[in-house]
């Protein structure tokens, strides 16, 4: 597999951070057309609410058929506060170390989190995008930032999302009767190409079947990890 290029240290404050942001969002690159794709990765973490523990899950799956490729999960402890607009310095550090460990990597990354749609136009997808050096885009759950209005009710369903009149993203149903979610591009990839991935992944649920594997991955080894019969052991 290709090697991970650090380009930057992760041990920053706050204040550095998001310096480190607004310098590092010159390099994103999201007018790119994504080209052909038949494997996609999703990621997730799966937080202790207790504890400062976390596991980060990336599971890689084929467009044809939907199966699991990879799936590798890695523990770890949050080395970053909770700043709203930082995620991606909470986050992104063991998202790394997962995928690491993949055998091959995958044509286009989708992340639980923001792309562009961000306060400084760099969210967890540009942040993981740099670093990795692949298409990658945000598939997030919660609206951070930007104006639109409701898609239609059906799946699949889309309207634009812009900043300041810039496209930032779209807000896409990606399951009829649910809340949508706010698919943005992160780096190496255009909002088309952002939402064509999302669109040719539905699951049936509010979450596209990479990022909602991803999740079920996480969520059960940290249940396992939390488990009395684990602990006594």
């Amino acid at each position: 597999m290709k090697a991970i290029e650090p380009i930057h240290i992760w041990k920053v404050t706050p204040d550095e951070a998001v310096a480190l942001q607004v310098h590092l969002a010159d390099r994103v690159q999201v007018s790119q057309p994504l080209g052909t794709w038949e494997t996609v990765a999703g990621c997730d973490i799966s937080y202790d609410i207790l504890t400062d523990r976390i596991w980060a899950a990336v599971v890689v799956v084929r467009k044809s058929d939907s199966a699991i490729v990879e799936q590798i999960v890695v523990p770890a402890r949050a080395e970053f506060p909770y700043v709203p607009g930082l995620l991606s310095f909470r986050e992104a550090p063991v998202l790394l170390q997962a995928f690491a460990q993949l055998q091959q990597m995958p044509d286009v990354v989708v992340v639980d989190g923001q792309g562009i749609a961000h306060p400084r136009r760099f969210g967890l997808a540009c942040h993981l995008g740099l670093w990795l050096d692949l298409p990658c885009l945000g598939c997030a759950k919660s609206w951070l930032i930007g104006d639109y209005t409701e898609p239609p009710v059906e799946a699949g369903a889309m309207s634009p999302l812009h900043v300041q009149n810039q496209l930032v993203g779209a807000v896409v149903r990606s399951a009829t009767n649910v809340r949508p979610v706010f698919v943005s591009p992160g780096h190496k990839i255009d909002v088309h190409g952002a939402v064509e991935v999302v669109r040719g992944m539905l699951s049936g649920y509010r979450h596209p079947i990479p990022t909602r594997l991803a999740h079920i991955a996480g969520n059960a080894v940290r249940s396992l990890a939390n488990s009395p019969d684990r602990e006594g052991k």
